[in-house]
């Protein structure tokens, strides 16, 4: 299929669009190559339910339950009702459970409580999740509440008061409160270790008649189960690995998958970060912290990608460059590395995401995201382009443009067309390589220190490094970018996005509670009011329409090189009270008349805020009795998708 005839836009429902993203170059990889990255692949579907569980304790149940109805209901299948219950399996499928994936908060199905109840009931009892000794009647009067009350389980990850207490998230269970988990944990870090170690990363937290312990993710432990086919698939792959390399580190990961070992962990990191040869490469564990309202406990998440030669070029240039960006950087000296070891920066051509990257990833990874590690053994920093690429053929194949409703003028709009795509790609790669690889802590700070505002203000920190140097003629001097007009695109979009546009993913009335548009929300809004009396950024109305223009693109990198030393000091110190004033000022409360504003204005335009994707299928091709080659084709129904992977991968 060409690309002139490939759809990238095939699905959208609530706020969501669903797209396919192509493999480019798959054919110029040998067969021992596509069959490690098939392995690998496989991989990357086994950690599925363990998403959904860590989520929420009732998701794998509420799952199950649709995707039996959607398989076994004998009643009519064309009614509305019916389609709005498609709509809300849709929602749960792509949010990996019952909470929104970026707001957080629990959203709800289009259908009243009696037909949910009817649809239950015309399925095969057979195929719901049901205790053995539970009725039909008892197993729908245990849901009800759990999906339609408004008032059991509402946030995901909340901000509120005891943030143990008020949060959904399946990482800690029993009766524990905020301070019964942060004396646990701080019992666990006055231990004498020379290195720090990430504790509590891959367990829940459990209050029970024995006390206070950990449940370790690991073989034969809490989702021994998926974690046995994880390593399964590891060890086929680790038979067709492009070298030894990638063997010793995959074999660390079996080695801690099966220990739950974090000491272990460390080690594959630590290996798997000095493998900069390789042309496939994969993300695979317990990794990110951003679910944890506490910002300890990591979500399961894979990905599976080889690099994009033509592209990695830039992303070289960055990394080879690594130790003047931190050397000229507007920090305090006292917080900047004195050397930057081992920054590797690439850009990939991904083949499948899974777990917390499934279905909306990132488009860009710095890992490991242990501090230590960073400073003694460097960083892995990508930018995944054929996803970028995905997104930009999407957004093309809609008519209608968020651009145009929402810059103030024709001459910002031509600026953002004509320099958009590529600064957006270079502040990733800055982002990603250069921003959270940056700086230090003092040795006086432990890790951790920043508690529940950690993420938000590592995002924030590596957002202001990008868009710092965005903005120095380094940038052009080194051939990443085209001229001293390009990054002020990207000035112009980051503050509309930062201050306005991003409000259209917020349900009216909400505060913003997830951490990269926290950080978005700060950093705009910080740069608004301290450039207010020289009107850095000015907000116009016109013919009832709000608008904010960047009326000085100096003085405001000036701003974000002033913001960001102080985010810097906040991180290397462990400043919590200071990152906690400033996250909650400028991060998290909304303007409820422009919020009205900008929803209507989007809504108008009949534009998804949120995006996300189908994988690719890769499937072997077998002639009298071996396999001869992998061949990809291109899914395009979303909810089969799910379907399949229900039936496959649930362990």
């Amino acid at each position: 299929m060409t690309d002139e005839n490939f759809t990238y836009l095939v699905d959208q429902f609530a706020d969501v669009r669903i797209m396919r993203y192509r493999i480019p170059d798959w054919d110029q990889l040998s067969l021992q190559q596509k069959a490690y990255v098939y392995c690998l692949g496989e991989a990357a579907k086994c950690g599925r339910d363990i998403l959904f569980d860590q989520n929420y304790k009732y998701n794998l149940v509420i799952r199950k339950t649709l995707e039996a109805v959607l398989k076994t209901y004998q009643g009519d299948r064309e009614c509305t009702d019916f389609q709005n219950f498609i709509v809300y399996a849709k929602r749960v499928f792509f949010s990996n459970g019952i909470h929104h994936h970026y707001a957080e908060d629990k959203f709800f199905p289009e259908i009243s409580e009696s037909y949910f109840s009817a649809l239950v009931k015309y399925s095969d009892s057979s195929a719901l999740p049901m205790n053995p000794q539970e009725s039909v009647d008892e197993f729908i009067a245990f849901l009800i509440p759990i999906i339609f009350d408004r008032n059991i389980d509402v946030m995901r990850r909340s901000s509120q008061e005891d943030i143990i207490v008020n949060s959904s998230v399946n990482f800690y269970q029993g009766e524990l409160t905020k301070p019964e988990v942060e004396s646990f944990y701080h019992t666990m870090h006055s231990d004498s270790d020379k290195t720090p170690i990430s504790y509590g990363l891959n367990s829940r937290l459990v209050k029970d008649e024995q006390g206070i312990h950990e449940m370790v993710y690991r073989a034969d432990g809490l989702y021994g189960k998926a974690i046995q086919q994880i390593i399964s698939w590891l060890e086929k792959a680790n038979e067709v690995a492009e070298n030894d390399r990638q063997r010793r580190y995959t074999q660390l990961l079996i080695d801690y998958y099966k220990t739950g070992d974090l000491r272990i962990w460390d080690e594959y990191n630590i290996a798997w970060v000095q493998d900069t040869e390789s042309h496939i490469d994969f993300v695979n564990g317990f990794i990110e912290d951003y679910n944890d309202p506490m910002g300890m406990k990591a979500t399961w998440e894979a990905i599976v990608d080889f690099k994009d030669m033509e592209a990695t070029k830039r992303s070289h240039t960055i990394g080879e460059n690594a130790q003047w960006f931190e050397d000229h950087s507007p920090v305090d000296p006292r917080f900047k590395k004195e050397q930057c070891k081992g920054v590797s920066a690439k850009s990939i051509i991904v083949t499948t995401l899974g777990g917390d990257c499934f279905p909306s990833p990132p488009i860009g990874i710095n890992l490991p995201n242990a501090d230590w590690i960073r400073k003694d053994y460097g960083s892995k920093s990508v930018t995944i382009t054929n996803l970028m690429q995905a997104y930009d053929k999407a957004a093309e194949e809609n008519p209608r443009s968020g651009l145009k409703e929402f810059a103030y003028s024709q001459e910002e709009i031509d600026l953002c067309k004509k320099y958009g795509v590529e600064t957006d790609i270079v502040h990733t790669n800055l982002h990603e390589c250069l921003g959270h690889g940056s700086g230090k802590l003092l040795p006086t700070t432990p890790p951790g220190a920043l508690k529940e505002y950690s993420s938000t203000l590592e995002e924030a920190r590596a957002d202001l490094f990008g868009l710092y140097y965005l903005a120095d003629p380094k940038m052009v001097e080194l051939e990443i970018l085209p001229d001293m007009e390009a990054y002020k695109a990207e000035y112009c979009s980051y503050i509309r996005n930062g201050l306005m546009t991003q409000l259209a993913r917020v349900e009216l009335g909400k505060d913003v509670t997830e951490s990269h548009m926290q950080n978005r929300k700060l950093i705009a809004t910080w740069c608004y009011e301290h450039g207010q009396e020289r009107q850095v950024i000015e907000k116009k109305v016109e013919n009832g329409k709000t608008y904010f223009v960047v009326n000085d693109f100096e003085a405001l990198r000036e701003l974000f090189g002033e913001l960001l030393a102080e985010v810097q000091r906040i991180k290397s110190e462990g400043d919590y009270a200071a990152g906690k004033a400033l996250v909650d000022r400028y991060g998290v409360k909304v303007d409820p008349e422009l919020h009205k504003e900008v929803k209507e204005r989007y809504n108008a335009l009949g534009l998804k805020p949120y995006g996300g994707f189908i994988n690719p299928a890769i499937t072997p091709v077998v002639e009298d009795g071996r396999i001869v080659d992998y061949q990809v084709s291109y899914p395009d129904d979303f909810l089969q998708e799910h379907l399949e992977l229900g039936e496959k991968y649930s362990f």
